[in-house]
């Protein structure tokens, strides 16, 4: 399959760099609003007709170059027996680890079954369009977890637990690798061509810390992943100075927040590792030139870096024009990088 996506995240040189959005299959995009006002979230990821058509919504309506999987990093704890319910002001779960109760988990990999059928539905609706796959990180997995509360937005309990049961902390991030790892394998022979590690809350903890206690069991998820031919992508979100431990045995792509410049990046993280990011999405709310100078500015480290990804620093806002987004595939497609 010849795609600029594919071209890029192995290692090909392309006439621009490839573009795609997180949370690109849904929030901005009228179509999708039009399907949430007859169904919920839980009933489009559930089911393999819609959770197919909202993962492909992006291809027609952004022109983005690859899709990504329309699901939850939540459904590993749901495996692991933690009930996962979605409500009207978001997800929770109704068996949530605590001070008390933490030694329930117990992985049932049936759970995840139905994503499965969704990838395969996919791969046959997609034709051409790349399919990546994902899961979250073991510490942002390991946060939600404790959150048993939909209304509760800070991770205070689970910062409490690790800092006073470590012990106990790393058996549940053992536990929370090892499904992952089933998923992420599972995913693979389903169809995806790439993976991509979401460890959103990589920054809750000190970078040197993450790299003590986390890192390596992010290393196992995403080499399990290579070791099965699929290109993986890292998303450490806030890990900062910490980028300097980012090199090839761990990703093969590393993607940037926007707290950083992408030169800045360049410079901490190992040579053999490509670049993805990391555009702030708040940029949106510009007037168009402000958005073009902002892409322009960008111009020079695109000609020069062909192992880069045009992405967000992270996922969109809902009140996003999604015609502005539209805007920025096509000044990336149309403009001459001069590669």
């Amino acid at each position: 399959m010849n795609n600029i996506f594919l071209d890029t995240i192995n290692g090909k040189s392309s006439s621009r760099p490839p573009v795609w959005f997180m949370r690109q299959a849904g929030r901005i995009l009228p179509s999708y609003r039009k399907l949430k006002e007859s169904h919920n979230f839980y009933d489009m990821m559930k089911d393999p007709e819609l959770s197919s058509e909202v993962t492909l919504l992006p291809i027609n309506d952004l022109g983005v170059d690859s899709a990504i999987l329309f699901s939850d990093i939540l459904v590993i704890p749901d495996a692991l027996g933690l009930d996962l319910i979605f409500t009207k002001n978001g997800p929770k779960f109704t068996n949530a680890l605590n001070n008390e109760n933490f030694n329930h988990l117990n992985f049932d990999p049936q759970k995840l079954e139905y994503i499965y059928t969704n990838i395969k539905k996919t791969v046959e609706n997609k034709n051409t369009t790349p399919l990546i796959g994902f899961c979250g990180g073991p510490l942002t997995t390991f946060m939600f977890m404790f959150r048993g509360d939909e209304t509760q937005k800070s991770f205070k309990d689970a910062i409490k637990f690790f800092y006073n049961n470590r012990k106990e902390s790393m058996k549940i991030i053992e536990q929370i690798t090892e499904a992952s790892i089933v998923y992420v394998e599972n995913q693979i022979k389903s169809g995806i061509q790439c993976f991509q590690l979401f460890e959103t809350y990589c920054g809750s903890i000190p970078y040197d810390l993450y790299k003590e206690c986390i890192l390596p069991y992010s290393k196992k998820i995403l080499n399990r992943a290579k070791e099965l031919g699929c290109p993986t992508i890292f998303f450490p979100k806030d890990f900062s100075l910490g980028l300097k431990y980012i090199n090839k045995d761990i990703c093969d792509f590393v993607s940037i927040d926007w707290t950083m410049k992408l030169e800045d990046a360049r410079n901490l993280v190992d040579k053999n590792v490509g670049l993805q990011g990391n555009m702030d999405p708040r940029i949106f709310y510009y007037d168009e030139l402000k958005i073009e100078s902002y892409l322009e500015s960008l111009s020079s480290f695109g000609k020069n870096n062909h192992d880069w990804i045009f992405n967000l620093g992270h996922g969109f806002l809902p009140d996003i024009d999604y015609k502005k987004v539209q805007n920025v595939v096509n000044w990336i497609k149309n403009k001459n990088w001069n590669r």
